[in-house]
């Protein structure tokens, strides 16, 4: 049985500034199935990071049966603020009240809640990838923003 792959990257242009999204999901012969990007003007890095997951995560959950097949989900990232808070702080978060171990509210939790929802119904598998190292998708991705963000950017 093989995994599909859910790639996804988010940036900035300044932190916070205008950013962007983007996810793709591969098959394991590297066919990319979808791919989709967003923009907003005035957000953080950290934000559009989560923001690429979520969404990814939302359409693999809409077109389960087509895009997914049945099969494992792989999500790999190259924002350790995702996969560690995903993997591990989340745990602690949801323990001491959506507040961290300084007893401050943890930022993005809206969007931290919605990612633990998606988490908990697709169980996906969280891999990390070294940004700006070559990997194909994640590079695609990483395009996708800026270009989301070029884009859009002549709009504000």
């Amino acid at each position: 049985m093989s995994d599909v792959y859910l790639y996804t990257d988010g940036g900035c242009h300044g932190n916070p500034g205008p950013g962007a999204w983007a996810w793709r999901l591969v098959d394991a012969n590297h066919n990319v199935l979808a791919e989709a990007s967003g923009f907003e003007g005035e957000t953080t890095n950290n934000r559009m990071e989560l923001t690429a997951v979520i969404d990814g995560l939302r359409n693999a959950q809409n077109n389960r049966e087509q895009l997914l097949s049945g099969l494992p989900l792989v999500i790999i990232t190259d924002s350790q603020y995702v996969r560690q808070g995903i993997t591990n702080w989340i745990h602690r978060w949801k323990q001491n009240g959506w507040k961290t171990s300084a007893k401050k509210p943890v930022k993005n939790s809206d969007l931290w809640r919605t990612l633990d929802e998606l988490n908990g119904v697709i169980r996906p598998s969280w891999k990390w990838v070294k940004g700006h190292a070559g990997d194909t998708h994640n590079e695609g991705c990483d395009r996708l923003v800026q270009e989301t963000i070029k884009k859009n950017r002549s709009t504000l």
